[in-house]
């Protein structure tokens, strides 16, 4: 199980990755097809267009879709916080900033190097979920 998302450059992903926190091996950036395993059978896969191009002659481009968001749980509501404020500060385009979520979690959305969103979300806190 996991996700394939297409790439402009493979080092400015693989830079805002490795910021999110993933294991992203050294030498990665130089590659047109990079796949990380994120845990739990899970891998999150990433292909230039010459990836792309060698079996979908159709393939549309790059097109960051916002009705997609990339989810990643972090350890705490302080969490979600610090990892929306280092990612903007390192020049990453916020999307929400960390709201108290109506199902209990701080969450925030910041765009990936390619214009994907990607969620931050703390575990549910049950006091403001109720």
């Amino acid at each position: 199980m996991g996700a394939h998302l297409a790439v402009a450059k493979m080092a400015a992903a693989m830079a805002f990755y490795r910021r999110v926190g993933l294991t992203v091996p050294v030498g990665a950036e130089d590659q047109d097809h990079v796949e990380l395993d994120v845990g739990g059978g899970v891998h999150l896969a990433f292909s230039t267009r010459t990836v792309i191009e060698m079996y979908d002659n159709g393939w549309r481009g790059l097109s960051p879709a916002t009705a997609t968001v990339l989810q990643f749980g972090v350890v705490s509501r302080a969490a979600v916080d610090e990892m929306y404020h280092s990612l903007t500060s390192a020049g990453y385009q916020g999307h929400l900033a960390p709201v108290d979520a109506f199902w209990g979690s701080r969450y925030c959305e910041v765009d990936d190097a390619d214009g994907n969103a990607v969620g931050f979300h703390s575990p549910v806190d049950r006091p403001i979920r109720d």
